[in-house]
């Protein structure tokens, strides 16, 4: 998700993180001597760069991450900030001076960020705006790391670091000798409100910035409390003008603090927000307690620790450990945490949707069009409790709002299309995640799939459209959505809605809903009627039947969203063999799949007038057509296991991860975007990857590793070896499965969550025969016998 939502706008466990935080992590004693060695000598959260990605621009994404101090799935992230106010590029690589260190809340520089503000020190004569007092830095004296960050501001002599809990974070400033140090605390624009406090030593007040998708009452409410008094006091409007009146409120206001320092003296500073009260950011530093900043940082680091150690990989490749536990890190950052723990520790939440407050998780910042394909899926495999959380905070969704989310930051934002979140609603149920009413979210597909996209309403009256599906009455009287009725991207609404009419039909059936069930089915086959015999290709078709004219495959949007025919005509993931069929057989099909890699990176711009990122991240990487930069062909390498060819998955699969992956700041092909480009790395360098949702089945891969173990829910070890494993040898020779031949060129989740071990044997050549047998196929509609059931 990214350039083309701006374009087209223009054309017409979360509440359990703190308390895992709280206790020192042990590390496991691993299931190898390799990673019992590595474990003793490392914590694998150190091996995770917060800079990986941040090497971006609007030209060209490496990523378009910024540096998160965070613990997982936090409400609250923390970003030293190089950008001006407002934009979405907070932090990129390539910058010389910071301006502050600010709360973020952004999910992408496309969405941008909301209820922002900073912290900043200075020393010497007071500067307040952004590109005045902004310090020259130099990554040689910054440190970032998951749960912390710490940068040397040059032009004042002052060390700045900061480290999180899920709602609160402490800040260290080192200062030099000085009788002018300063604090600053930025509120930033359209709306905020500073209160200084003496004798508390306190900063109280809101920041109201926004991008969107909030009601009329939106705060972010904030405390800051000093370990020092304070010398001066004083407060600034937008035009920087100083006052000594301890309180401001206006479209942009900030404070100053000002303290005598000592060289080396530290001035620490504890925070805390809420999106309820004023009382209840009170409330959240209870997160901090009489914690020092080293035992906060300690804390932030054991809750990360803990996570990473279910998934240790071991290889004597540390780069590619590096990248792994980088990507790893980014997965477990969204959806946040929306909701906050009273005083009567009951979970309640600010609604973004109608203003209220209510009890009950929430989630927020996800864009299921990207993350339904292996986020989501990894949680159901992994997290199947945070899971059925994430599930009821939809339920909460949806009965706040009326509506499920596609794309929420904080509240639903117009963006993207299709109704994915069908597909991560009934993967999670398929793949037995529980502790949330199904019943109910099944009411809200129903309504998502039979609602026409633009005439719903959120609570102020605004048209919602990226609920329900624009062009629905189309859809569902010809089989797709006409090009030809001035609806954008129509081929891509219809190849969407049909994977999410198959995700609807599975959860229907097993919830007993049979008529249902049969009916949905019946839709999901609809990407059928848009695929073009003569050309090969998925393409828009008019109203009247007739293929819509000139075609060019290689245009880029049109009727694509983010890509174009060669992208979109594999996004038929519920049944690879139907298209193999349509595309003429095995042979035909591994042929065509070839060509994408092998066609010159070759396209046409004009339907956006420009050349999108996108686009240009294809171009460069010199794999042909193949656009792994952006979501809707990520799982075209592994379609191969459906046409006898498993080991040209296995090889395209190890060349992406090695070409087009590493730990520096260009570490990404394209937009991270919510966790779902790393989370095709951690997949695949396990060796699998979830293609179709609701189905429990991942194709297998080429594990980058030669030694992998993940502890699973139920505290059972899977153990992944990859005997040969090495740069040269990505193919797979054999397989075992707990001492048993292993021939399917997929696995089960029942399997995978039953641990144990996995044993490949790899090798340079590739062995045509193994997992090549129809017959092992995984799942597909048109053949069943995959093994889905």
């Amino acid at each position: 998700m990214s350039l083309k939502t701006i374009l087209h706008t223009a054309r017409n466990l979360a509440a359990s993180t703190a308390a895992a935080a709280l206790v020192a992590a042990s590390l496991p004693v691993a299931s190898a001597q390799a990673g019992q060695a590595q474990a003793e000598q490392e914590a694998l959260v150190d091996l995770a760069n917060p800079l990986m990605g941040t090497d971006s621009s609007y030209e060209l994404s490496y990523g378009n991450t910024y540096p998160a101090v965070a613990v997982p799935w936090g409400m609250n992230f923390w970003t030293p900030v190089t950008g001006e106010m407002g934009s979405g590029w907070g932090y990129v690589y390539d910058a010389h001076k910071i301006n502050g260190i600010k709360q973020t809340h952004q999910p992408s520089p496309w969405m941008n960020d909301y209820a922002a503000f900073s912290l900043f020190a200075e020393t010497g004569p007071l500067k307040i705006k952004q590109s005045e007092r902004a310090s020259w830095f130099s990554h040689k004296a910054e440190e970032a790391r998951p749960y912390g960050y710490k940068v040397y501001l040059a032009d004042y002599d002052v060390t700045a670091e900061v480290v999180p809990t899920n709602r609160a974070a402490q800040f260290r400033f080192t200062f030099p000798e000085s009788d002018d140090a300063h604090i600053l605390l930025d509120a930033y624009d359209k709306g905020s409100m500073v209160q200084i406090d003496p004798a508390r030593r306190r900063i109280t007040g809101y920041a109201r910035n926004n991008s969107g998708g909030v009601p009329a009452n939106f705060h972010n409410y904030f405390v800051a409390e000093f370990d020092h008094d304070f010398t001066v006091t004083r407060t600034w409007d937008s035009n920087g003008a100083l006052s000594a009146d301890r309180k401001r409120e206006g479209a942009h206001v900030g404070a100053v603090v000002s303290f005598k320092t000592r060289k080396g003296e530290t001035v620490g500073v504890k925070v805390a927000s809420s999106f309820i009260s004023p009382e209840q950011a009170v409330l959240n530093l209870r997160e901090i307690g009489r914690d020092s900043f080293d035992q906060t940082k300690a804390k932030a680091k054991a809750a990360w620790e803990t996570e990473f150690q279910r998934v240790q990989v071991s290889d004597p490749n540390e780069r590619n450990r590096r990248t792994f536990y980088s990507a790893l890190y980014r997965m477990l950052q969204f959806p946040r945490t929306f909701h906050e723990i009273d005083a009567r520790g009951r979970t309640v939440h600010y609604s973004p949707y109608d203003g209220k407050v209510h009890d009950g998780p929430l989630f927020t910042d996800n864009g299921f069009w990207d993350t339904w394909r292996a986020v989501f899926p990894w949680f159901a495999l992994m997290y199947p409790e945070l899971d059925g959380q994430i599930m009821q905070g939809l339920v909460n969704t949806y009965t706040e709002s009326g509506w499920l989310p596609e794309w929420a930051s904080p509240g639903h934002r117009s963006v993207m299309i299709g109704s994915n979140s069908a597909n991560i609603i009934a993967d999670a149920y398929i793949n037995g995640v529980r502790g949330f009413d199904v019943e109910k979210l099944y009411e809200a597909m129903v309504k998502n799939a039979t609602t026409s996209e633009g005439r719903p309403r959120d609570a102020r009256g605004r048209v919602l459209t990226a609920v329900g599906r624009e062009g629905v009455e189309y859809y569902n009287q010809l089989g797709y959505v006409p090009y030809d009725v001035g609806i954008n991207e129509n081929a891509a609404r219809t190849l969407e809605y049909a994977t999410a009419d198959f995700s609807l039909s599975r959860l229907a059936a097993a919830l007993g809903k049979t008529d249902d069930a049969r009916k949905y089915a019946a839709q999901a086959q609809n990407y059928r009627k848009l695929y073009d015999t003569q050309t090969g290709w998925m393409r828009g078709r008019n109203r009247d039947g007739s293929w819509a004219t000139p075609f060019n495959p290689l245009k880029w949007g049109d009727a694509f969203t983010e890509g174009n025919a060669l992208h979109y005509s594999w996004s038929v993931m519920q049944d690879p063999q139907g298209l193999i069929d349509l595309m003429g057989g095995d042979k035909a099909f591994v042929d065509r799949l070839d060509s994408i890699f092998t066609t010159p990176p070759l396209f046409d711009d004009s339907y956006y007038g420009q050349v999108i990122h996108e686009i240009r991240e294809m171009q460069i990487v010199d794999m042909g057509q193949y656009a792994h930069g952006n979501q809707p062909i990520q799982h075209m390498p592994y379609l191969y296991n459906w046409a006898g060819a498993p080991w040209k998955t296995q090889g395209r699969v190890r060349d992406i991860l090695t070409k087009l992956y590493s730990p520096d700041p260009d570490g990404y092909p394209g937009d991270e975007d919510n966790g779902q480009t790393s989370a095709w790395y951690v997949f695949s360098a396990l060796g699998f990857y979830p293609v179709a949702s609701a189905t429990g089945q991942y194709a297998i891969g080429s594990p980058l590793f030669r030694h992998m173990s993940l502890t699973m829910p139920n505290g059972r070890k899977l153990v992944i070896e990859a005997e040969n494993n090495g740069p040269g040898n990505p193919y797979i020779q054999s397989a075992t499965f707990n001492g048993q031949r292993h021939d399917k060129p997929w696995l089960t989740r029942e399997a995978l969550q039953a641990g144990g071990t996995l044993r490949f044997v790899m090798g340079p050549k590739p062995n045509p025969a193994w997992g090549a047998a129809k017959a092992d196929a995984p799942f597909s509609m048109s053949r069943p016998q995959g093994g889905a059931k």
